[in-house]
């Protein structure tokens, strides 16, 4: 797999890295800081800003016991019910549209992650040009055997997903006839450590599937996001809020407007650099080739006086023989007259 477009864009290793700002819950409950969300993720340089398509209803039951809240002291929602989490975090469905249409203003991209199949239902309405299956999501083979059959490009989470577990997902996609795949390479802590990221799975995940690759990033920071570009992230998402200081459910591990742009800016440099595999100079280091070492007569000396330690130095710039021939030239006469600044050349020995 070369390459997957999404809009107008060529997603793919040939190509700059696909950047996708994920508002997720940063909204706040307010149509204008959604907006105002996508007007600053286009100023910084992505290309698409992501949503999450459900209810609190389509995601779990209205209930406080036991599992269906959150127990874990280091969680950001610790104590909360899922049903309430999920009541906050949401986005109206009566949203997206006027969301999708701010990002093709920008001349970006607008989609989402559906949590069951009203939402594919609807997104479908709504023209989007890209799915994304969310990591807790990768092994509900229903929900991406019907996105695969939207026949639009897929983008796969693989948080906590096992080897077995993502084969099973992309093979579920690849029989419903949807070859459209982007393997994420996710962890699904909130946030994540840069020690539990494992970004050497990037080129396993492309190696294993024969997908484009990328990664969703839930650390502080862009250095993991950067560091995955030249191991094959050609796709990056990325929480992304207006102020962390306003608060929000995932506004502690999202980016802001500068360091957004920060993240589009050397990712780019970073697949710029990529290059290719090239030894020796290049037509931009042609110019550099006059500052290496080379010999060069230090001294006035005449025909048939021998090279000496005195009248012979290893200096730059490099116009004379290399220095490997120090040994060589040494003790030898030379053939006739040289001034003090001259490059030695085998004519002269």
């Amino acid at each position: 797999m070369q390459a997957v477009k999404i809009g107008g864009f060529f997603v793919g290793s040939r190509y700059r890295p696909f950047i996708a700002a994920e508002m997720s819950g940063n909204h706040n409950h307010s149509l204008e800081r959604a907006l105002a969300i996508v007007d600053a993720a286009a100023a910084a340089g992505v290309q698409a800003v992501k949503l999450q398509t459900y209810t609190a209803d389509t995601m779990t039951l209205n209930c406080r016991d036991g599992a269906f809240m959150v127990e874990d002291p280091q969680s950001l929602w610790s104590g909360r019910s899922l049903y309430d989490l999920y009541s906050q975090a949401y986005t109206p469905w009566g949203w997206h549209k006027p969301i999708f249409d701010r990002c093709r203003e920008h001349g970006i991209v607008g989609f989402s992650s559906p949590f069951d199949e009203t939402a594919v239902d609807f997104l479908e309405e709504l023209a989007v040009p890209c799915y994304k299956i969310a990591s807790f999501e990768v092994t509900d083979l229903p929900l991406i055997r019907r996105v695969a059959l939207t026949g639009k490009p897929l983008i796969l989470s693989t948080g906590m997903a096992t080897l077995a577990e993502i084969d099973e997902a992309v093979r579920t996609a690849r029989s419903a006839g949807n070859d459209q795949l982007v393997l994420l390479k996710c962890t699904s802590t909130y946030p994540s450590s840069p020690v539990n990221s494992d970004l050497l799975t990037i080129p396993h995940l492309r190696a294993s599937f024969d997908c484009v690759t990328g990664l969703s990033d839930h650390s502080l920071g862009i250095g993991v996001a950067v560091a995955a570009v030249p191991l094959g992230a050609s796709f990056i998402e990325k929480h992304f809020t207006l102020a962390r200081a306003d608060g929000g459910v995932d506004s502690a591990f999202s980016l802001e407007p500068a360091e957004l742009k920060q993240l589009a800016e050397e990712a780019e440099r970073a697949h710029q650099a990529l290059g290719r595999i090239h030894y020796g100079p290049s037509a931009a280091e042609a110019q550099s080739l006059m500052h290496r070492r080379s010999l060069y007569i230090a001294q006035d000396i005449k025909a048939g006086e021998a090279l000496t330690p005195e009248n012979l130095r290893i200096i730059r710039p490099g116009l004379g023989l290399p220095p490997k021939y120090w040994d060589v030239v040494l003790g030898k006469p030379v053939v006739c007259d040289l001034k003090q600044g001259t490059p030695l050349r085998w004519k002269h020995v």
